[in-house]
C-alpha cells in the first residue's frame, strides 16, 4: 500500500497516524461542509493525514424506517464537493456491486462494511474500479482471517487495501477490541482502529444500537500505543439528534482536544 496513490492526502512526511473522519451518514450539504472545515482545521494544525468520511447511504440498519439516506447520487454530490472544496481525499461505504462504479466516480477509498466484508464479488468490485479499499474486518473475524479478504483485493489486481479494526462481538448486546490483533492483521496491510463502532452496543431491543462514547479516548490511546497506522473516529456537532450512529459518536467540540492528546502520544512511541 503507497500513501502517495490517494490523492491530495497531506502530510505524510509527519510520521503520524492517518485518519478516517466525519459523520456516520450523509445527512446534508450543509452539515457535511461544516463538520468537514472543522476537521481539516484540526488535522492541518496538528499534521494528521486527513480523508473525511460518510455513508452516501446506510443498508445495514435494524429497523425499516431506521434513516438510511438522502438519495444516492445526491449524497454523493456532497462527498465530492467536500473534497473540491476542502482539497482533501473522501471514503465511503459500499453495500452492492452496482455501488461500486457508482461510488468511484465521486469518492478516493472504498469501504466494505464489516458485515460484508465476507462477499467476495463486492469484495472484487471495489478493487477492480482501482481505487484503494478499506476492508473493515467483521465483528465475526478472527484477525488472521482477514490475509484471505486482503488477498482477494490483490488478486483482483489491487495492491492498495488497508484493513479496519471495528471490534468483535463479546456476547449479544456488546463489543471488544482485542488488541492482539493489530500486529497480526499489520502484517498483511495498513491497520486502522474504528474507535467509535468498536464502542457499539448493538442488538437492542428497541432496534437503536446503543454505545459507550465515553470510552473513545480510552479506546483510541490504546490504539496509538500499539501502532495503528490509521484511526477511525465517527463525530458529529449534535450526535444525540444524528440520523444515525449517534450514540457512539464524538461531539464535534471534543475532537482537537483528542486528537491533540493522541498526536502527543504518537511522538512519544516514536521516540521508543
Amino acid at each position: 500500500m503507497d500513501f502517495q496513490d490517494i490523492p491530495k492526502l497531506k502530510h505524510l512526511s509527519a510520521n503520524n497516524f492517518f485518519l478516517l473522519c466525519g459523520p456516520c451518514a450523509i445527512e446534508g450539504e450543509d452539515m457535511a461542509l461544516r463538520i468537514a472545515e472543522k476537521v481539516v482545521n484540526i488535522t492541518t494544525k496538528l499534521e494528521i493525514p486527513y480523508i473525511f468520511k460518510g455513508s452516501f447511504k446506510k443498508a445495514n440498519r435494524s429497523r425499516i424506517d431506521s434513516f438510511t439516506g438522502i438519495g444516492d447520487e445526491k449524497a454523493l454530490k456532497i462527498l465530492k464537493k467536500v473534497s473540491e472544496t476542502f482539497d482533501v481525499p473522501t471514503v465511503t461505504d459500499i453495500h452492492e456491486i452496482s455501488d461500486a462504479q457508482l461510488a468511484a466516480q465521486y469518492v478516493d477509498v472504498l469501504q466494505i462494511p464489516a458485515f460484508l466484508v465476507r462477499q467476495t464479488d463486492l469484495v472484487v468490485a471495489a478493487a477492480q474500479t482501482g481505487k484503494v479499499v478499506n476492508l473493515k474486518k467483521g465483528q465475526f473475524m478472527s484477525p488472521e482471517a482477514m490475509k484471505h479478504a486482503v488477498q482477494k483485493v490483490k488478486d483482483a489486481g489491487n495492491n492498495n487495501a488497508w484493513i479496519t479494526d471495528r471490534g468483535t462481538m463479546f456476547g449479544y448486546q456488546d463489543m471488544i477490541v482485542d488488541f492482539r490483533g493489530i500486529p497480526t492483521m499489520r502484517e498483511y496491510a495498513p491497520t486502522v482502529l474504528d474507535v467509535t463502532h468498536s464502542l457499539q452496543q448493538p442488538n437492542q431491543s428497541a432496534g437503536v444500537t446503543g454505545g459507550r462514547p465515553e470510552m473513545i479516548e480510552t479506546i483510541a490511546r490504546a490504539g496509538v500505543v500499539n501502532n495503528v497506522d490509521g484511526l477511525f473516529i465517527e463525530t458529529h456537532f449534535d450526535p444525540s439528534n444524528a440520523k444515525s450512529d449517534g450514540a457512539n459518536m464524538l461531539h464535534l467540540d471534543n475532537l482537537e482536544h483528542l486528537l491533540t492528546n493522541l498526536v502527543s502520544i504518537r511522538r512519544a512511541v516514536n521516540a521508543l
